[in-house]
């Protein structure tokens, strides 16, 4: 016979408390992102594959399951990813709508395969995206919701990496490497390969080593960028960076900062800055986000939370009170109780022993002779 609680690699049942946890979790989050005026949405589980992988869908291509719509005989393509669902909403059904346009997003998500650092192959994600902001005080206010909606949900010490990923690409573009260089140098820094980034660098090994050795805290890593000798989009990108830094750290002094310009993995559509969100002692990023552009053309930021990084950030759940109220208890009574917030659990049928009952399904309390008592 078939083990009903086996499950595929990657997928979970996720069980009372922790459910419940997860559930208040995303409410906080979301009540965040309202605060900061972005309105909600909520794209389908499924599309039509196409859709799902225009533009800066072709980078999830490889995370998608495909499937055979038997109404339509198309391809639907389950979503990896909410982003470009969103992005896709934002430029279709409310092109019209005036700009900046501020959107939010909360949902399952399904991936072909997990990683070493997220396993999971379906977990809920969370997220904004600011869609026709042209400056950088649209990354500022991306990056401080972002942190600020963590910090209210419960998480501590937290910390922000900006990168620049089209960095290198446009610094090999200016020197003309070809595009089989050009990869396994991205690969090169990526993986933090210094030998392997001299040995392909060619006569300037020397510019790409500096980069590399500037990743780190974000005022040191101004200042090794600062001293580099960029030109053409490879400066204006620098120039970027330093004004998201400038106005973030403004604003958020006390928030810890790192850079790394030559990041690349996870971010192959972004056109401009880009960040990532840790918890020191948390497994993996708690989200990501950045600059992009929209299918329509339009400049657009955002960002991305993974909540199953996020609940291990998180101090664990503790079990609510319960209270017990024994088979025949007025109906008001009970209302009562419900209506300031107790969780009332009620018996029924008639028990020898009302405490011992209580006590076996898990309730703190018992509701006796007109009082809540302590079990």
């Amino acid at each position: 016979m078939t083990d009903r609680a086996l499950l595929p690699t990657g997928l979970e049942d996720v069980l009372p408390i922790d459910a419940e946890y997860e559930a208040s979790v995303v409410d906080h989050l979301m009540s965040s992102f309202a605060t900061y005026g972005y309105d909600r949405v909520k794209p389908p589980l499924i599309e039509f594959e196409d859709n799902l992988l225009q533009g800066s869908g072709a980078a999830i291509a490889g995370q998608t399951f495909r499937v055979m719509d038997p109404m339509s005989q198309r391809m639907l393509g389950i979503r990896p990813d909410m982003t470009v669902q969103v992005e896709r909403i934002a430029t279709t059904r409310l092109v019209k709508e005036p700009r900046p346009l501020r959107l939010s997003y909360t949902g399952q998500v399904l991936r072909v395969k997990g990683s070493q650092l997220r396993p999971e192959r379906q977990f809920a994600q969370a997220g904004v995206e600011l869609i026709g902001a042209d400056s950088h005080a649209g990354d500022c206010e991306v990056i401080l919701l972002a942190m600020d909606a963590l910090t209210k949900a419960g998480a501590e010490r937290l910390s922000v990496d900006l990168g620049l990923p089209r960095l290198v690409p446009a610094l090999c573009e200016s020197m003309n490497i070809d595009s089989d260089t050009q990869e396994e140098l991205r690969t090169a820094l990526d993986r933090k390969d210094a030998a392997s980034v001299k040995a392909l660098g060619g006569k300037e090994a020397d510019l790409f080593a500096k980069l590399l050795d500037s990743a780190g805290p974000a005022k040191p890593a101004i200042e090794a960028l600062k001293k580099l000798d960029l030109k053409g989009e490879a400066n204006d990108l620098r120039t970027a960076l330093m004004s998201v830094f400038d106005q973030v750290s403004a604003q958020a002094p006390d928030l810890n900062i790192t850079i790394d310009a030559v990041e690349n993995r996870g971010y192959e559509y972004h056109s401009g800055v880009t960040y990532t969100f840790y918890a020191k002692g948390a497994r993996g990023e708690l989200g990501r986000g950045g600059r992009y552009i929209a299918g329509s053309g339009e400049t657009a930021s955002g960002f991305t939370f993974y909540i199953d990084s996020l609940m291990r950030a998180l101090p664990a759940p503790t079990a609510k009170d319960k209270i017990f109220v024994p088979f025949g208890t007025d109906v008001q009574q009970i209302t009562d109780l419900r209506q300031k917030g107790h969780v009332c659990v009620n018996a029924l049928e008639q028990s020898k022993d009302p405490a011992g009952e209580a006590a076996r399904l898990g309730c703190s309390h018992i509701f006796k002779d007109g009082n809540i008592v302590s079990l």
